[in-house]
């Protein structure tokens, strides 16, 4: 089996008032072995010198597999020529393991100002699709590689915004200026390769979201390129959800592992990231707001998150114990409360919960709850029936999604967890992308024996949503891990990530 394989390369001389410029870029399929790993494209040019480009994750594909894309400009300068030719392959590390793809030890080639060669034997290609939207974008550029042979006559964009309730039909044109038009470059089109750009713009207007399929029709046939049948799709950002448990300034190395903290977030680009056992200096009561450890972490992001945090009862003697809320969008809302019947800051049993609405940019209102609860034995059962109720006060028809995070102290699969789960109000979404059937069984056809069905999990932190909100997971990934930016707490973190319905 193949672990890594070239799909298509460009390489593109740009003339610009700013100069001229060699532009080369890769776009390499890769099998999902492990998260981690790490993808070269290496190449030389005419002078015989090796170089190593790293490549950077572009998206995945419906199959699994992901897509992964290297870029780079030389200039051209007094000392420098430009590398011309180009003779390149591609290495894949993973998993204590090296994959190549190197066609056979002969290596790929393209030659300069060529454009771009399809090196999979199909017959049309999308380029470089890019599965997000940028905000404020109202229209997407969409090109694509056919093969001469082909005589094409048409090309067409099927697209939707909807779903599918309704489409579209735009038509691509090939020009044979597309290079000069598109970058200053005198490459052909079609190329001596017998490959051609056809290009459309989609006009999308402000939606969360496109679906399209690229028809080419020809003389004998009418040929498909729909991402093997499930056709492409490009979104606004999603929603991302970090939930994480900060074990009270009980670790050691403790400033390393806040910034390890921050890094993840900056990493995943996470929106809302709900923090418990948040610590502050005790102080007789008064708290210090500097020694707060979301405060901390907020520091050491490159732009500051909105946060909300309060505090619940003494901790380990020394520390304002609480829960927080970090948001890189502004709040429309806060509050916080007790869900406990102790109000006794000197009582760990004394929970209070926070509790944020957040306007996110094209999904609208969201409701989010940080919490931390007691045991089963201690308070649980009472203290999640009051956040429920009070969740749902909160969730009116405007409002698109009511998550509930954080440390539950329960254990899935467990009598506690039952309660949430026939309560029929709220849903494990990382049980749901993790271990789908578990999920189906458990939330969707309604298993009598919930333990059995989950099986062994350890999770005690959770991400709820409630159902009927117009989100659905399509990412999850359990975070401070060996293997995921080290242990960082005596708790792991959980990731998730949402689309809009």
């Amino acid at each position: 089996m193949k672990y890594v394989r070239i799909e298509y390369a460009e390489n593109i001389i740009s003339r610009t008032m700013q100069g001229i410029w060699q532009e080369m870029s890769y776009m390499v399929r890769v099998e999902n072995l492990s998260y981690q790993k790490n993808l070269e494209v290496h190449w030389r040019g005419e002078d015989g010198q090796w170089h190593q480009l790293e490549a950077g994750y572009h998206c995945t594909l419906p199959d699994g597999s992901e897509l992964w894309c290297a870029r780079t400009r030389r200039p051209l300068t007094p000392e420098h020529s430009l590398p011309g030719d180009i003779r390149f392959s591609v290495c894949l590390h993973c998993a204590g393991h090296t994959h190549w793809d190197n066609n056979h030890g002969l290596d790929y080639r393209i030659d300069a100002d060529s454009g771009v060669i399809v090196y999979r034997d199909v017959p049309v290609q999308n380029l470089f699709h890019h599965p997000v939207l940028q905000g404020g974008k109202v229209s997407l550029s969409i090109d694509a590689a056919v093969r001469s042979s082909l005589h094409a006559k048409n090309v067409r964009i099927h697209w939707s915004t909807d779903k599918w309730q309704t489409s579209h039909v735009t038509r691509c044109f090939n020009r044979t200026n597309h290079w000069d038009m598109a970058r200053g470059s005198v490459a052909r089109n079609p190329n001596r390769h017998g490959w051609e750009i056809w290009t459309g713009r989609v006009p999308i207007q402000h939606s969360y979201r496109v679906e399209y399929a690229i028809e080419c029709e020809s003389d004998k046939e009418t040929i498909w390129e729909n991402c093997g049948g499930a056709n492409y799709q490009a979104r606004r950002s999603t929603l991302r959800v970090l939930t994480l448990n900060l074990h009270c300034y009980q670790e050691s190395n403790q400033d390393y592992k806040f910034r390890q903290i921050a890094q993840a977030i900056q990493d995943f680009h996470i929106d809302l990231v709900c923090l418990q056992e948040v610590a502050e200096n005790w102080n007789d009561g008064h708290g210090d707001w500097a020694s707060n450890a979301a405060r901390v972490i907020n520091s050491y992001l490159p732009f500051q998150y909105h946060l909300h945090t309060d505090f619940s009862h003494l901790g380990f003697d020394r520390y304002r114990e609480g829960v927080a809320i970090l948001s890189k969008h502004e709040f429309s809302m806060t509050d916080s409360g007790y869900v406990s019947d102790s109000q006794d800051i000197y009582d760990i049993h004394a929970r209070r919960i926070v509790m944020a609405q957040v306007h996110v940019p094209y999904f609208g209102p969201v409701n989010l709850f940080s919490a931390h609860l007691s045991w089963p034995e201690d308070g649980f059962y009472t203290q999640f029936d009051r956040m429920r109720n009070w969740a749902d006060e909160r969730h009116g028809d405007n409002v698109t999604a009511t998550l509930l995070c954080g440390d539950f102290n329960i254990k899935a699969g467990s009598d506690a967890y039952c309660h949430i789960v026939r309560s029929s109000e709220y849903e494990d979404q990382y049980l749901k992308f993790i271990n789908r059937p578990a999920f189906e069984s458990v939330f969707g056809t309604g298993v009598a024996d919930i333990g059995k069905a989950i099986g062994h999990d350890g999770r005690i932190d959770y991400i709820f949503l409630k159902r009927g909100s117009r989100v659905h997971s399509l990412n999850a990934r359990e975070l401070f891990t060996k293997q995921s930016y080290g242990r960082v707490s005596d708790h792991t973190g959980y990731y998730v990530e949402f689309e809009l319905l």
